[in-house]
């Protein structure tokens, strides 16, 4: 879904630290058109987005939700409908403070903001 640069990885999340910081919290995307796209990894197993914010009514359907889990040390989710809903995988590293780098199984990269 977003374009991704070159980030310093600071280490790896495992497992352990994805549910810590990363499960019952609202992550940022942040988007090549500008501002930030929120996904809630809730702690049911539930992952809900809301794109309305960045105009992406025009494109897609702009909220969804579907399941996410852990498998390894990867962070998995499948949506309802975006992406046809198929599963996909990431890998996480931290950046700096409240930031990540996920790596996408299909080599898709980005960063995003944890939030609360």
């Amino acid at each position: 879904m977003l374009a991704g640069a070159a980030f310093a990885d600071t280490g790896r999340l495992n497992a352990d630290e994805i549910r810590r910081d990363i499960v019952g919290r609202t992550i940022y995307l942040a988007a090549p058109i500008g501002g930030e796209f929120p996904l809630n990894y809730r702690t049911n197993g539930v992952v809900d987005g809301d794109g309305e914010a960045l105009g992406l009514g025009k494109f897609i359907a702009p909220k969804d939700k579907g399941k996410w889990w852990i498998d390894g040390n990867r962070l998995c989710q499948q949506f309802n409908v975006w992406y046809d809903g198929a599963p996909m995988c990431f890998e996480l590293s931290r950046t700096e403070p409240g930031k990540v780098k996920w790596v996408r199984d299909n080599g898709q990269t980005g960063v995003a903001r944890i939030g609360n």
